[in-house]
């Protein structure tokens, strides 16, 4: 008999605990004990756990077809792709499962723009602290300082520089740059949303030096910081864009979405088995005009401002160092206090939060989260940072 958990590969420290239901912001394990979740598998289940729209659409359209083959074109298919060009200044996409396939097109798609375009230039400057992703190229792409030296030798031509700072891009182009790829605000790195005037500058540079301007909107599309898309926030129009997460809903859809003139794909040169697959587009399709919809936008932003001056509160209380990020992508930090013992403390208090960074904690609630669930999250959250400045340690 082999031991509880073994079967699974350890390839992340999860806690021993086994969730069963999930309705709104809330789990529930298998013991019956309810969680309030802030996290959202990583800001993926933008509209909460199960909502009646997902559901529905997967129940609905499991019936009919659930996936053709990458070859055929199905209704869901071209639905969502026109949803998405009709809402954005983009003119064609492309389908994948996870956030790191789809950038991964990005940047097949920059060199094979650089191949017809420049002469074959085909590097690509990256951000210092950026995430793009789990495949060889796109944690190579990746401004993760821990990965440097992991699975040598990584994918070449990845150029990192400082973020939010105009003149080492500048510096850094060369003869064989292809392309600027960034997120607008860096997740993982901490939330930290990228300046305005830097991103208008990176947009004029971009088309002054004719290289493609990449924006990964895996964490921030599909309204997470208050506009459908966060480029949106920056008066700029990108060359290529990258969604992910909260486009699923919670089930595995991506895209890769691109300006006509940057189209350079022959038939053959991208792909995917499940590239869009129909029941998969059929819920991004739900979940997109939910989000779409009138008033529902401005309810993100009401609601992330309102998170944010409750974290702020406790900021001031508990001398913290602040809150930063856009819509309901916010960030605590935590300053002298590890963040990484408030997450499991927090955890044992039944609240789900997560830590990027020693030192800051990331809020990704549902987009349609309440007011009462803000409040009984700081509630609970309090609790925590007394039992922390009373001297009391997590027992994890």
């Amino acid at each position: 008999m082999h031991a509880p958990f073994s079967a699974v590969m350890p390839i992340t420290n999860r806690p021993e605990i086994i969730f069963t239901e999930g309705k709104g912001a809330w789990l529930t394990d298998r013991e019956g004990r309810r969680y309030l979740d802030f996290v959202q598998g990583w800001a993926v289940n933008c509209l909460g756990h199960a909502p009646a729209v997902v559901v529905d659409a997967l129940k609905q359209q499991a019936e009919k077809l659930i996936h053709p083959g990458p070859a055929f074109y199905s209704e869901p298919m071209i639905k969502l792709a026109d949803l998405i060009v009709e809402h954005s200044v983009f003119d064609e996409v492309f389908f994948a499962t996870s956030g790191a396939e789809a950038n991964e097109g990005a940047i097949k798609l920059a060199r094979k723009w650089g191949a017809v375009n420049k002469q074959g230039a085909y590097e690509i400057i990256t951000m210092q602290n950026s995430f793009h992703g789990r495949t060889l190229a796109t944690m190579s792409a990746t401004g993760k300082p821990q990965w440097d030296e992991l699975y040598e030798p990584k994918v070449p031509g990845f150029i990192k520089v400082p973020y939010n700072d105009i003149e080492a891009v500048k510096q850094a182009i060369s003869d064989q740059t292809v392309a600027v790829m960034l997120e607008l605000v860096q997740g993982e790195g901490g939330v930290i949303p990228a300046e305005p005037d830097y991103v208008q500058a990176l947009r004029a540079l971009s088309s002054e030096k004719n290289i493609l301007l990449i924006v990964d909107e895996i964490q921030t599309g599909i309204g997470r910081t208050g506009s459908l898309f966060a480029y949106e926030q920056y008066g700029i129009e990108p060359d290529i864009m990258v969604l992910g997460k909260g486009l699923g809903g919670g089930v595995p859809l991506s895209a890769l979405v691109i300006k006509g003139a940057v189209s350079c794909f022959e038939p053959g040169d991208q792909g995917g088995t499940f590239n869009g697959n129909t029941l998969m587009s059929a819920v991004g399709t739900a979940v997109f005009e939910v989000v779409s919809e009138k008033g529902f936008l401005q309810n993100v932003l009401a609601k992330g401002d309102y998170l944010r001056r409750q974290l702020e509160k406790i900021s001031e209380r508990y001398d913290l160092k602040g809150v930063r990020g856009k819509g309901l992508l916010l960030a605590l930090q935590t300053g002298p206090y590890s963040a990484t013992d408030i997450m499991y403390m927090a955890l044992e208090n039944h609240l789900l939060i997560n830590a990027p960074r020693d030192n800051v904690l990331r809020f990704m609630p549902a987009l349609n989260v309440s007011l009462d669930e803000i409040d009984e999250m700081c509630a609970r959250l309090r609790q925590v940072l007394e039992k922390i400045q009373s001297g009391e340690n997590h027992s994890g």
